[in-house]
């Protein structure tokens, strides 16, 4: 039987941690920018995803943790372009040439738009790199039986947080921000 109270708390210790970091390094300002659009989305590719990433845990935890982010960041920014012609994407189309392998290269390249040499494409590896090592730190500290089905649901939600993280860095990064909206006052109005 799997503990939601538990998942759901370590999801949310796991995105504060994780967005803090962001708002520590400036990829964000403490606030997760999303859309359900966007959201929706990694219900689709979670599992094709997972089944990619599992077997990676072992030998890369931090590949499999953090392509999650590139992930994220591609659905955003194909959101913001052409959503009506992206939406239905299917994950694959992410893939680089060695599939999920490169991934993240196929994305930052592919529907980022940044050459891989490129500041911008070295501060997405190392923004990403740090976001996947601190989420392992923090499942390592749960001290959770490894290939135990807790161990599998603490990932999942790991890696969802990444996703979300990403998206958001990069809605941030094409300029979106949260504003406060004050809505007119309905002062003077006849009662009826």
């Amino acid at each position: 039987m799997v503990n939601k109270v538990y998942l759901e708390n370590f999801e949310s210790r796991i995105m504060d941690e994780l967005l803090r970091l962001c708002t520590q390094y400036k990829v964000l300002e403490g606030t997760l920018l999303s859309t359900e659009d966007i959201d929706a989305r990694w219900h689709d590719m979670a599992p094709e995803y997972v089944a990619d990433a599992v077997p990676n845990i072992a030998d890369y935890p931090t590949v499999a943790i953090a392509w999650a982010g590139y992930v994220g960041m591609a659905v955003a920014h194909l959101w913001d372009s052409d959503w009506a012609a992206h939406s239905k994407d299917g994950y694959k189309s992410l893939y680089g040439p060695a599939g999920f392998d490169d991934m993240d290269e196929n994305i930052v390249q592919k529907v980022l738009g940044f050459h891989l040499e490129s500041q911008e494409a070295k501060n997405i590896e190392v923004m990403m790199r740090r976001l996947a090592e601190t989420a392992l730190t923090l499942i390592r500290r749960e001290n959770i039986e490894p290939q135990s089905p807790m161990a599998f649901h603490v990932y999942a939600r790991a890696i969802k947080v990444m996703y979300r993280l990403g998206a958001a860095i990069e809605l941030k990064r094409l300029g979106y921000k949260f504003e406060q909206v004050n809505l007119p006052k309905m002062g003077g109005m006849a009662e009826c």
